[in-house]
């Protein structure tokens, strides 16, 4: 018999939910977070939708960064962008536990909390710490499978379709090597979008009424590029040496749809 907080499944609603749960003043260990619908109902529990609040989850990011550090947040926030159903109670709990070693370290007792991460004994801390190297594999993967498509209109176009909501992990990277460039990265499993004018900062947005067609109009010198590449990886390929399942191991089928030389 416990309380479950159940959240919008967003960075900002879990992290509302915890400052909810800490609120509440209940014991942690009888205390659950739920991110997103609740597929599974205990017996006894007692459910608590938590609306998300942008000033409360500030305060919690707040916390996790000087209390917890830089290395624990982003370890968290990647652990958010997946879609694993106890990701937030993961969560939760490991913030709990790394809040507990930030008081023993501040008077003078137990680890310090830079290295909360590092206590994978903790089942919760250890959820997080497999969550979020799941998805920086994934990040790792986008970052090399993406391909940008000239448009007529002169923007580059990418389209890719991530297991994990990582479009804030890797805009940061091709703003960085594409500063003048106009470009626009598409998450289509999401329909949410990376837009980035040439010189200035990138944003990100949702696409209710996004108009596919226009992404279907390339321009001259990208349909000439695209033939010239797809005859490149065609040529180079050698026949004796064949291996399509080591193939699918380097680079799996699901990148493939939205890839050029494919």
């Amino acid at each position: 018999m416990g309380t479950v907080f159940v959240c919008e499944d967003s960075l900002e609603g879990v992290f509302t939910g915890i400052y909810k749960a800490y609120q509440r003043k209940e014991n942690h260990e009888e205390c659950k977070v739920q991110a997103g619908q609740v597929n599974n109902y205990e017996l006894f529990a007692q459910y608590v939708e938590i609306p998300s609040e942008d000033e409360l989850a500030g305060k919690v990011s707040r916390t996790i960064c000087r209390d917890l550090g830089m290395e624990a947040y982003r370890a968290i926030c990647q652990a958010l962008a997946t879609e694993a159903d106890d990701k937030a109670d993961a969560v939760y709990h490991t913030v709990v536990e790394g809040l507990k070693q930030h008081r023993k370290s501040s008077n003078g007792f137990g680890q310090a909390a830079g290295s909360i991460m590092g206590n994978l004994t903790n089942p919760y801390i250890r959820r997080v710490f497999e969550l979020s190297r799941s998805t920086e594999f994934e990040i790792m993967r986008i970052k090399q499978f993406i391909r940008f498509q000239e448009l007529e209109n002169g923007i580059l176009y990418g389209k890719v379709g991530p297991k994990c909501n990582i479009l804030s992990f890797i805009a940061p990277h091709f703003a960085d090597r594409l500063p003048l460039e106009n470009f626009v990265i598409h998450d289509d499993k999401r329909q949410i979008f990376v837009v980035h004018p040439a010189g200035q900062e990138w944003f990100m947005t949702t696409g209710e009424h996004f108009n596919e067609e226009i992404t279907g109009h390339f321009s001259q010198d990208e349909r000439q590029y695209e033939e010239l590449f797809t005859g490149f990886c065609h040529t180079i390929a050698i026949k004796e040496r064949k291996n399509l399942a080591l193939q699918r191991q380097m680079l799996p089928i699901r990148f493939r749809e939205y890839m050029v030389e494919f």
